[in-house]
């Protein structure tokens, strides 16, 4: 053995022969007799990066994970598949190429038209691809590439297309007039979880709409007033028992309104003034205020967030704007009788940071309150019913209860996007006709619509639809679905795990798509801050694969890392692992160098009724347990300091006057425990650091692969 361990060539080079071995296929596995052809199936798919950019910590910790479950999986004999892909990421692509566009050409999306806007979208997503393949390969991970799927791809497009037509024919997707969350900068609609809420300074105003108003009202937007139909109050508050089920007028700033007073559950009588200033086509609350008392609908506001209504005072004005203007009037007259500054929480979009406008739109929905199917349960509760009956187990539990909460709170979910990029709604119109299938209807005069369809329906359809669905006899899709597992980070919980529920109890029959999540914490600096460009604090993995080796940056991620848990990660931290991978290549070359040469490597095997073998074994059945129970960062921990602090620095010393100069059987007994010891720590340790165990493996048992020994 070389007396350095070389991290780049190693760590290439043992790439290279996994690649060619081809044993991450679980096919090639059975066909080569690794594994039983009726072997317990263990599934998972990799949550596909964006192809936006590249691979940060939260990749490589998420990789880490998995390849830890997977490499586990394999050894225990399981016929074990994990599915590489990325995401098209609709939104954010297309925003990124936007802008990249603006400042190089000083040109938008309209200038270059759809066709080729959609050119260099994908020329980017490629190239963007490529790079994220070169490093989840570089990280280890024993993902089966001869599978790697695409959201956007061929197969992918098939899978949406009928998922939609089902979905429709089902009567749970439908077209309609509701309020949605509308992005003026990026001009689309948005879903719930694409919201970032920022915390800003507002003005609450409380004041009246004209002077011979009764009630007064409490706002932070004066300019959404002009669109009111109604005030709110509580059906027990007597102050304005005598105004509900009136219809009002006043003028507001100049504009008639007409506003009835209902009685609402939803008001709280104690806050404010008691009464609530109605606006259905601004506010998502006042939505379904408005359906509850079929109240009328007066859009205000356009889709660029400026001022529609027919008031000179403030037409044409961004909102903003016009809410200073209407703020100065009233107050010129009288009509403010309190203001002060509050604490708000402030839409924005996640991808470009517009601020949100609630505005009444025509777009495709999926139906979550809606009975169907034989048991006539909504979405809603089979999502509810799949966690609740562990079916599905969360880990860590506490993140049950969050997943309960947004069930309880899930609207109708808007599935329509205003953007070119991604898969377009498989919708056609004729002058009244609409046809909705996989492919454009016979005929003349058929147009598509426009529309292209939010990134997390394709999304959610990933746990099958990359097994062969929507062919039903696919043998991946009867052999490995459901999946095992889903593993991400606790921060698309709703995003994406709540979806993949949705879409599977839908489409499949009620089945779940996986037995148990996993969600893994987020990966801040060490002063436990979020890492960003703005800080400084960006820590790349690659680099640190590259400088420390992936065995180390990989085990910096999983020890001390409980799932759930933020962990914070520092270069000393990972520099402190690949002391670790040095600690080990050293154990294993003096236990190389010193092998007697009359013995053959493995031809004698230790006493099993030594104390350090019996210890051994109840490291082994800890380890195990360790990881059956998903605890890696315990697994990680109870093998890092058995083979530093036990085998290192007491079992080796211990055995090296035997080994070196001991007679022949002392000699051969010593070096048969150390050769055991060691190996059985690197299967152990194979999961973790798949590089240097393999490598080490490679050198004690030339022409075998550890990555396929058993267990």
């Amino acid at each position: 053995m070389e007396p350095r361990y070389d991290i780049k060539e190693v760590e290439a080079r043992i790439a290279e022969r996994w690649d060619e071995a081809g044993y991450a296929n679980p096919d090639i596995c059975v066909a080569q007799g690794v594994t039983a052809p009726d072997a317990e199936p263990f599934a998972m798919v990799l949550p596909p990066p964006n192809v936006t950019g590249t691979l940060h910590m939260g990749h490589a910790a998420m990789l880490a994970i998995e390849d830890i479950m997977v490499r586990y999986a394999r050894m225990t004999g399981k016929r074990t598949l994990w599915i590489p892909g990325t995401d098209h990421a609709a939104i954010a692509t297309q925003s990124r190429v936007e802008k990249d566009i603006a400042k190089s050409e000083g040109k938008n999306r309209y200038d270059l038209g759809r066709e080729e806007l959609l050119r260099r979208v994908h020329e980017f997503a490629q190239s963007s691809h490529d790079t994220i393949v070169r490093q989840v390969r570089r990280m280890g991970a024993s993902l089966d590439w001869s599978r790697e799927a695409y959201t956007l791809d061929e197969t992918r497009a098939l899978a949406v297309q009928t998922a939609f037509t089902r979905l429709y024919d089902m009567g749970l997707i439908y077209r309609g007039n509701r309020v949605v969350h509308w992005d003026p900068k990026g001009q689309t609609t948005i879903s719930d979880d694409e919201i970032v809420y920022e915390e800003r300074t507002a003005t609450l105003y409380t004041f009246r709409y004209d002077k011979d108003f009764p009630i007064p009202i409490a706002t932070t937007r004066l300019e959404t007033k002009f669109g009111d139909t109604a005030v709110a109050v509580h059906p027990s508050d007597a102050r304005y028992a005598q105004y509900v089920g009136k219809t009002l007028e006043a003028n507001f700033c100049g504009t008639l309104i007409k506003v009835t007073v209902v009685a609402d559950e939803s008001v709280e009588k104690d806050f404010g003034t008691g009464a609530l200033g109605v606006t259905p086509a601004h506010s998502m609350v006042d939505w379904e205020i408005a359906q509850r008392h079929a109240l009328p609908l007066v859009q205000v506001i356009d889709e660029h967030g400026r001022m529609t209504v027919p008031n000179d005072l403030v037409h044409g004005k961004k909102t903003a704007d016009a809410r200073a203007i209407v703020a100065e009037d009233l107050r010129s007259r009288g009509l403010i009788e309190k203001e002060e500054d509050i604490a708000q929480n402030v839409a924005t979009a996640e991808r470009t940071g517009g601020i949100i406008e609630p505005l009444p739109k025509l777009q495709w929905f999926i139906a979550v309150n809606k009975p169907f199917g034989a048991e006539g349960k909504t979405l809603k509760e089979r999502m509810r019913a799949a966690v609740e009956s562990s079916a599905i187990t969360i880990m860590p539990e506490r993140f049950s209860r969050v997943y309960f909460t947004w069930i309880d709170n899930l609207r109708d979910w808007c599935i329509s996007r205003q953007i070119w990029f991604g898969h377009r709604v498989p919708v056609w119109y004729n002058a009244d006709a609409v046809y909705v299938g996989t492919h454009m209807p016979d005929g003349e005069g058929w147009e598509q619509d426009p529309d292209t369809l939010d990134t997390w329906f394709s999304s959610g359809l990933w746990p099958f639809s990359t097994l062969g669905w929507p062919d039903e006899h696919a043998p991946d899709l009867a052999r490995y679905f459901p999946n095992a597992v889903m593993e991400t980070g606790y921060d698309i919980l709703f995003f994406w795990v709540a979806r993949m529920i949705l879409m599977s109890a839908a489409l499949m029959d009620g089945a779940i798509p996986f037995r148990r999540v996993y969600l893994h914490g987020l990966v801040r600096d060490d002063k436990g801050r979020k890492m960003s460009k703005s800080l400084g604090n960006i820590i790349d993995p690659l680099t640190m694969a590259d400088k420390y080796g992936a065995d180390a940056t990989r085990l910096s991620l999983v020890i001390g890392a409980a799932p759930g848990n933020d962990i914070k990660l520092s270069e000393d931290r990972v520099r402190g692992y690949r002391n670790f991978s040095t600690k080990l290549w050293n154990i294993a070359r003096f236990i190389d160098m010193n092998r007697p040469e009359d013995l053959t490597k493995g031809s004698r095997a230790a006493d099993a009724d030594c104390p350090e073998m019996k210890e051994l074994v109840a490291l082994a059945q800890e380890v195990t347990a360790h990881l059956d129970a998903f605890e890696f960062h315990l697994a990680g921990e109870a093998l890092y300091h058995y083979v530093w602090h036990r085998l290192a620095d007491e079992i080796v010393e211990a055995q090296k006057t035997a080994l070196r100069d001991g007679a022949g059987p002392e000699r051969e007994a010593a070096y048969a425990l150390l050769e055991s010891l060691l190996l059985a720590s690197l299967k152990m340790l194979h999961p973790f650091m798949p590089f240097i165990t393999e490598e080490i493996w490679g050198i004690f048992r030339p022409g075998t692969l550890l990555m396929v020994e058993a267990w």
